[in-house]
């Protein structure tokens, strides 16, 4: 008696490829409901095997430093630079060798929902994380570019083992380690990537507290960016400490 196709649908969701002998067994099956089991399968594969390419394209810069005999690679990245309210986050992460997480990117092309889960498997992987957060009255200061050098020289910083290179996002740092500036590295380094997940997770989350704090806000749905639910609150209810006094259109109520 041949198995239902509710059945071979269960048992296909073992196999991890298209030449596993179950797979190809069941795409002999000529009922349509197993075909159509079959090219579902047939397509998971395919976006699995796009996943990883993208993943082992990302991973060129590390694998080309692990060959020049590099231990510890640290990811660089920051969030926030562009908000009119709250601190700009930057995180360093340092991933074993062995790590593989097919999908993880840039933070910004991943829904929220990916991004939390990808926190946890980042956080979980990690040989070390630091992580630096810039307020605003610092912001104000220093400025914004200032700032975030500050705050990923602090995220770099805090990491528990010293990186013996840096792969950082568009950016050059006054410190003492071997780096590269790399344009749109959250999108081409895994190690940039991973740190912009934890940077953009970790503010995304300083901000939905804000937005408890000051309910009229919205802080946890703009996360502070320059909206016109928040034009409108700053206009009605007025400025706040964690309000940027430096930056347009704050900067011409304040002066």
């Amino acid at each position: 008696m041949k198995k239902s196709i509710k059945e071979i649908k269960e048992e296909l969701k073992q196999v991890r490829s298209p030449e596993d002998a179950l797979f190809k067994a069941y795409a002999q099956d000529e009922r349509k409901g197993v075909q159509q089991v079959i090219i579902q399968k047939q397509r998971q594969f395919e976006a699995a095997e796009r996943l990883k390419k993208q993943f082992d394209e990302m991973m060129a810069y590390e694998n080309e430093l692990y060959s020049q005999g590099a231990t510890y690679i640290a990811g660089v990245d920051e969030v926030g630079r562009g908000p009119l309210a709250g601190p700009v986050v930057a995180a360093a992460v340092i991933l074993p060798p062995d790590f593989f997480l097919p999908g993880l990117t840039d933070s910004k092309k991943l829904s929220e929902a990916k991004r939390e889960a990808f926190y946890e498997e980042i956080c979980k992987s990690a040989v070390a994380i630091g992580i630096g957060i810039i307020g605003a009255e610092v912001i104000d200061s220093i400025n914004i570019y200032e700032a975030t050098k500050k705050a990923m020289t602090e995220a770099i910083e805090l990491l528990a083992v010293q990186p013996d290179e840096l792969l950082i996002d568009a950016m050059k740092l006054p410190v003492p380690i071997s780096q590269q500036s790399i344009i749109k590295g959250d999108a081409t380094s895994i190690s940039i990537a991973a740190s912009s997940v934890i940077a953009k997770v970790t503010r995304d989350r300083m901000m939905k507290e804000l937005g408890e704090r000051y309910p009229a806000y919205g802080f946890e749905k703009h996360m502070g960016y320059g909206t016109k639910q928040h034009l409108e609150a700053i206009e009605k209810y007025g400025i706040l400490p964690e309000h940027r006094r430096s930056f347009a259109p704050i900067k011409n109520q304040v002066n």
